[in-house]
């Protein structure tokens, strides 16, 4: 989960297969690997204070919780890192409402070298290009404790909730960047202010600056926060550990701009 290359892309199981219209893909500086793979990685053994949580375990539980709550896996993208230590994947989710332009994404992580504890953000990726972008994180636990393995179904029912909570409200963020018309004044304002908040270092401001005034794609040619936001999102492609940081203070910069 270091320093980024464009990583994998890996298609649903035949059983929650459907038509694609955009691909997984992670970007980061791990491995692709197949579900089979993540399952293989020897979990360390547990200590007086410390159990760790295999990797499979938890991509089960997780889809096991989303599966009681209605939320269908259409799609998935795993990599792993430091010898199998690390773990973080995307799931594509479909909750019965589909949007002609991005899905809920699922971001997923945990580690056997106590790094990071086992955690869930919540995200959304535009199907015309692989823009990610997320808003909030959940952590199962502060440290893998002894009971972690007793409590997890209870922790990760607790965490989906709490993310479908915040799909819902960046489903009405969304619709709102749409219809918030954005002068060239205010974008290169916002622009600006983006750096002071954290969501983007100065050098990448040209790259920005480049991709409002001329999009690659014709859906961000419209002069809207939705367009900027994708700006932002085109350029800062990063790693799940930089990119929900960048993008939830991005969406506190917009969200107070356009009066959320």
């Amino acid at each position: 989960m270091e320093n980024l290359i464009d990583a994998v892309i890996e298609e649903a199981s035949p059983e929650m297969a459907m038509p694609r219209r955009a691909n997984l893909v992670l970007h980061c500086g791990a491995n692709k690997v197949e579900r089979e793979q993540v399952a293989a990685v020897e979990t360390p053994l547990s200590t007086d204070t410390w159990t760790p949580i295999p990797h499979i375990a938890f991509v089960e539980q997780v889809e096991s919780v989303l599966k009681i709550n209605n939320l269908k896996v259409v799609g998935q993208a795993h990599a792993l890192t430091r010898d199998g230590n690390r773990y973080f994947g995307l799931m594509e989710i479909q909750n019965g409402h589909v949007s002609n332009d991005y899905s809920w994404v699922l971001g997923t992580r945990n580690s056997h070298d106590k790094s990071y504890p086992a955690a869930l953000v919540a995200g959304a990726q535009v199907f015309v290009c692989d823009n990610l972008s997320f808003s909030g994180e959940v952590k199962m636990s502060r440290k893998h404790t002894v009971f972690i393995m007793r409590d997890l179904p209870m922790l990760t029912e607790r965490a989906i909730g709490r993310l479908t909570e915040r799909w819902h409200r960046q489903d009405e963020r969304i619709l709102k960047y749409k219809e918030h018309a954005l002068s060239n004044t205010e974008a290169h304002d916002l622009i600006i202010r983006a750096v002071d908040v954290g969501a983007c270092t100065p050098s990448r401001i040209p790259d920005v600056l480049k991709e409002w005034r001329k999009p690659q794609h014709p859906e961000f040619e419209p002069r809207t926060a939705w367009s900027l936001f994708n700006s932002f999102t085109e350029t800062l492609k990063g790693s799940l550990n930089v990119l929900p940081r960048r993008t939830e203070a991005l969406h506190g910069l917009l969200d107070t701009h356009v009066g959320l």
